[in-house]
């Protein structure tokens, strides 16, 4: 998948929803959605990990609920960095990557 491509069509898609129901895009909103995305993560996970109750959802569709709020919050982590004109590859290559084991010199 391709980190770039995948940016511009989550923008596509955050737009139209936005304009759709009348709300501005701001620096604020990014940042909260993303705030807001990470809460439903951690509901989620916790019903998925059995620390929460299920509210009658199976294992799987607690699974598959937990999955989806993962795609949430990295598609929100996108948006963010997109607004802020963020490279995130540049700096995950910086940041992780140049911590990986191939890359790393004797």
């Amino acid at each position: 998948m391709d980190l770039a491509r995948l940016s511009d069509d989550v923008e596509a898609i955050s737009y139209g929803y936005a304009q759709a129901h009348g709300f501005t895009r701001d620096a604020t909103w990014f940042l909260l959605k993303l705030h807001e995305e990470v809460g439903e993560l951690t509901q989620a996970y916790l019903m998925h990990t059995g620390q929460a109750r299920p509210k009658g959802n199976t294992p799987e569709t607690l699974a598959d609920n937990f999955a989806a709020e993962l795609a949430d919050v990295l598609c929100h982590v996108l948006l963010l960095a997109r607004h802020h004109d963020v490279d995130l590859p540049h700096h995950i290559d910086r940041k992780w990557l140049t911590w990986h084991p191939d890359r790393r010199t004797p």
